[in-house]
């Protein structure tokens, strides 16, 4: 047994639909710009190229039903409700045709983003680290297993104040899930436990004190927390 300096943390986990068990987090990885309107409403090139990723701490989940505190540092908090795909077996160099056979399952999720602090360090060609991996910036809903059947398609869709903001369809992604799992295994081994933000269509805004956030995908359910 193992002697620490001082008590280790928790591991991290996600719930399971229909399931007590849990689903232990290892690696949060993101795509970034994977809907072709966002890319243009973000004044970027929506031409397809290859993925791009960022990367969010374990610790920075958070479950529906739980209050996100307002971040500190921003005037400019954005919500970004995103497909999530979970990782049940891992590997490097995973060829598009096999991907799915490494999924475990999926679930609803919002990437939450200081946008003036992402924009500047673009402007400066500096990392997001700031911008996207702070606490409380995951949103991850309970995962749906793969046994109930792959996900390809799907209304995408996120509310606040019951004021629908962004609205979608997963199968309008640029990189579908099994090309974002080849390109990210050749550049990280991807083991059990990690999750995948798959990108974010149009529509992302801002976000206050008090707002209540509602956001689904057609066939996952949906997430709502509010923010304090």
């Amino acid at each position: 047994m193992t002697d620490y300096a001082f008590a280790a943390r928790p591991t991290p986990s996600v719930a399971i639909d229909g399931s007590e068990l849990r689903f232990p987090v290892r690696r949060i990885f993101c795509v970034g710009r994977n809907y072709r309107e966002h890319a243009r409403e973000m004044g970027g090139d929506p031409a397809r190229d290859i993925p791009f990723f960022f990367t969010k701490p374990a610790d920075a989940l958070v479950a529906s039903g739980e209050e996100v505190p307002y971040p500190s540092r921003t005037a400019n908090f954005h919500h970004e409700v995103e497909l999530v795909v979970a990782v049940g077996r891992g590997g490097r160099d995973i060829a598009a045709a096999d991907a799915v056979t490494h999924l475990f399952g999926y679930a609803v999720g919002n990437d939450l983003t200081r946008r003036d602090l992402q924009l500047a360090a673009r402007a400066k060609g500096q990392p997001w680290d700031s911008s996207k991996g702070f606490d409380h910036s995951a949103v991850v809903g309970m995962i749906r297993p793969v046994e109930r059947g792959h996900l390809t398609r799907g209304r995408i869709w996120l509310a606040v104040n019951d004021n629908l903001r962004q609205n979608a369809d997963v199968a309008d992604m640029t990189w579908n899930v099994p090309e974002i799992i080849a390109e990210l295994s050749g550049l990280f081994e991807l083991a059990a436990g990690d999750l995948i933000f798959t990108g974010t269509p149009a529509g992302v805004g801002p976000l206050t004190r008090g707002d209540r956030i509602e956001a689904g995908i057609e066939g996952l359910g949906s997430i709502s927390n509010r923010i304090v």
